[in-house]
């Protein structure tokens, strides 16, 4: 959701922030600003509605001398988009800048004006402001001015507050993420909604737990410290160095993050088997393969929902364990029946996502163990979790994501692997080792032969709509495939389970949909006869799937051939980058904004 920088040190702090700021245009947004404190101590502030090159504009026509700096991209949830809902919002010498959402914000917000505030905006982030500069203007220092404030706000928020005064800036939260680096050499600190943020300013980066105040300031020895919401210190945070290279976040040669992310699945396939099978992963797979659970609910969203799809079926085939697989939006509201003999697995790119932080709480109020398949270690779920398996697909900066899909399940396949017992046999091991490389070189096939998925793209990115087809273990791959050409190419699309389109969807067929329909060896009879029903009515068939069937090769209009040999459970990651990439294509001859699709978020902070 929205993205927050500040940045208190010698070495430009408004430079800092911006490029902070633009990192962060992956997450979606729809305004941007910024505020200062100069070296008179007097507060500036700027701000505007739009992309981030606007407000960059802004800034270009002034003189600035900067000591401290707060900035911000917008996701807008209270208020509509304009420049005066954009934040920093500000009044005297404070500035803040707000992720989340403040609950009980209309009882706040009459309350405060009826004290005489005069609210500029209508957003639910001002009501902090007003909590702050009241407590302030009744004598309270500036910590415990926004601790007090703090205390009132309901709801999962993080704020981060610049004081003119002081020439200080504090960062608090609950429930979202925030992070805060140090720079020692350079006598230069930062805060962050996002690590990513303060990749090449920080040398360390801190994840500070809920309700810790993170103090960025000069006036003290430390320029950076922490503290509870009392004032006393603090120890309720982790740290680690900073381990992203500036290139991470480098398209190199690629025209979007989202191509160069497919493009590195290969590689990251390779990685991941070496780090859990003769790496430091080894022992935590084993440590968590010991739980042996009755059984698993597994809980995400979007992407990493149907990721969870995957897994279930790799732990129920192999293991025999039953797997719930509920959307973290609606577990908590389904009263699902949870026992302590059972365990929660959460799947999340960013590890900050509301509905599945929301999620792993109920389980520990149940009194289960919980385990994460996170990309980001330190995030708010790998520190709530018992133990997490990290998916290492380094930053994925393409809002639509592709590589952590497929690291997320290999990750959680390898689980599997270990629950069996499959990890113990050096024999086994090199048997599984073997087949991850071979799913490596089919996708590095694959991508060889990218011009066949772009032509067919070519041929139909101008149809009125497009359902995704699969049996078994294809489905859930069928759903991701249809989600990513929703959020790229703006088009309708459904996916579905081969066998259920004739229980209603049928009903959409005619000359202008498209069927891409994925054809594993499984079923393959099957599914067959549920592409004829929508060839029968004039539908337009993309087959995907194996070559010299000569019955999918006739009722093709379009067909890429897949080797699908030796790779049985993965399969289904190895067609799914066939479909990432008939959506890109597809987008791209649409002209949308692949990285940065509209109305998107990369993380999702708020309910």
């Amino acid at each position: 959701m929205c993205g927050i920088v500040g940045h208190l040190g010698p070495n430009n702090p408004m430079d800092t922030v911006l490029e902070g700021l633009s990192r962060l245009e992956y997450r979606g947004y729809d305004s941007a600003g910024i505020a200062y404190v100069d070296d008179k101590s007097e507060l500036h502030f700027y701000k505007k509605k739009g992309k981030l090159a606007n407000l960059v504009s802004l800034l270009e026509k002034e003189k600035h001398t900067v000591v401290g700096c707060i900035g911000h991209t917008r996701w807008a949830t209270h208020g509509e988009v304009n420049d005066a809902n954009s934040h920093p919002h500000t009044h005297g010498k404070i500035s803040i800048v707000h992720n989340g959402i403040i609950e009980n914000a209309p009882s706040l917000k009459n309350e405060l004006a009826s004290e005489g505030f005069e609210f500029q905006s209508d957003t639910d982030s001002e009501v902090f402001l007003a909590l702050v500069t009241s407590n302030l203007k009744n004598g309270m220092d500036f910590l415990p001015a926004v601790s007090e404030a703090f205390k009132r706000t309901d709801g999962n928020s993080a704020f981060v507050v610049l004081n003119a005064e002081t020439s200080e800036i504090l960062a608090i939260k609950r429930g979202a993420p925030l992070v805060a680096g140090l720079h020692e050499a350079n006598s230069d600190a930062s805060v962050s909604s996002d690590p990513y943020a303060l990749v090449g300013s920080s040398e360390t980066i801190y994840f500070p737990g809920d309700e810790v105040l993170v103090l960025l300031s000069k006036r003290h020895n430390d320029i950076i410290s922490f503290y509870e919401l009392d004032g006393t210190e603090s120890k309720n945070y982790k740290s680690k160095k900073q381990e992203m290279s500036l290139e991470a976040t480098d398209k190199g040669d690629f025209e979007h993050f989202m191509l160069k992310e497919i493009y590195e699945q290969p590689g990251l396939t390779r990685d991941l088997i070496q780090f859990y099978l003769a790496g430091d992963g080894a022992d935590l797979l084993n440590k968590v393969s010991a739980w042996k659970p009755e059984k698993f609910h597994i809980s995400a969203c979007g992407t990493a929902a149907y990721a969870g799809m995957v897994i279930r079926d790799f732990i129920e085939q192999r293991n025999r364990i039953p797997c719930a697989v509920e959307l973290a939006s609606e577990f908590r509201y389904r009263n699902p029946l949870l026992r302590e003999g059972e365990v929660g697995l959460f799947i999340s790119q960013s590890g900050e996502t509301a509905d599945t932080l929301a999620a792993q709480g109920l389980c520990v109020e149940n009194k289960m163990k919980t385990l994460s398949i996170v990309n980001v270690e330190g995030s708010t779920l790998y520190r709530d979790c018992d133990e997490n398996l990290l998916i290492r697909a380094g930053i994925e900066i393409g809002v639509a994501s592709t590589k952590a899909f497929t690291q997320q399940a290999l990750t959680g396949c390898l689980l599997s692997y270990a629950i069996a017992g499959d990890l113990e046999s050096e024999e086994k091991k090199k048997t599984i080792a073997d087949k991850y490389s071979l799913l490596a070189e089919r996708i590095d096939d694959i991508l060889a032969r990218v011009d066949e998925l772009k032509k067919i793209a070519e041929e139909i990115y101008n149809y009125n709509g497009f359902f995704f087809t699969g049996r078994g273990q294809y489905f859930p791959v069928a759903l991701e495939g249809a989600l990513k050409l929703k959020e790229i190419a703006y088009v309708h699309a459904e996916g579905y389970a081969s066998g259920e389109l004739k229980h209603g969807p049928i009903a959409l067929i005619d000359d202008q949909m498209v069927n891409i329909a994925i054809v594993g060896p499984a079923l393959f009879d099957k599914t067959i006869s549920n592409i004829q029903e929508i060839k029968a009515r004039r539908g337009v068939i993309v087959g995907l799937g194996p070559k010299g069937e000569s019955d999918l090769d006739d009722i093709c209009d379009f067909k890429f051939d897949l080797n699908f040999d030796g790779l049985e459970e993965l399969s289904p990651l190895y067609v799914n980058v066939a479909n990432q990439l008939l959506a890109y294509y597809m987008a791209k001859f649409k002209g949308t904004d692949i990285d940065k699709p509209r109305n998107l978020a990369k993380s999702v902070t708020v309910e």
